[in-house]
């Protein structure tokens, strides 16, 4: 529910109607991947109905009425209950990069191939990242800090793969 608390945050600062949200929602965190209206609109009754935040006037217009929603005492709970509780590790044992390069050796395909698009494909996305980190704030900078830092591992795990790759075609086609 990240974009529930992240709304309720975000209500924390005052009451707001869903477009200021997802307007708040984008400036903060949407640089990649922009909230829908769909979703702000989606998750606001969900909220309503589980008492974290109320309906603190509602706005006549031109269009439909326009609801301003406020976080209750237990919306303002639950975005500190979610706020200490860690995150679960993603493992990526499931990858499909590594799914890929199986597949390649099981149907005879060219492993190496497939390793070198993708390591130039991380390379490429790792210069976007870093021109993106020297021009951004420091909100910015961890961002883009946490994306290198994966796709570092990435290649680390690319590279042993490659030198590994002759023992592996031997395992899988076993």
């Amino acid at each position: 529910m990240a974009i529930g608390h992240t709304l309720l945050g975000l209500l924390e600062s005052g009451p707001r109607h869903g477009y200021d949200l997802k307007r708040a929602f984008d400036a903060r965190f949407g640089q990649d991947r922009p909230l829908h209206y769909g979703q702000v609109y989606a998750t606001l009754p969900r909220l309503l109905k589980h008492g974290l935040v109320e309906v603190d006037g509602v706005e006549a217009g031109a269009g439909p009425e326009r609801k301003r929603y406020a976080i209750t005492d237990a919306g303002i709970t639950d975005v500190t209950q979610w706020l200490a509780r860690p995150e679960k590790p993603e493992p990526y044992l499931q990858s499909v990069l590594h799914t890929k390069v199986v597949m390649a050796l099981l149907t005879g395909r060219d492993a190496t191939e497939l390793l070198d698009s993708q390591r130039t494909e991380h390379l490429r996305l790792m210069r976007g990242l870093t021109e993106r980190k020297h021009t951004g704030d420091l909100a910015d900078q961890l961002i883009c800090d946490h994306a290198l830092f994966h796709l570092e591992a990435d290649l680390r795990w690319l590279e042993l793969t490659a030198t590994r790759l002759d023992k592996l075609a031997e395992t899988v086609r076993g």
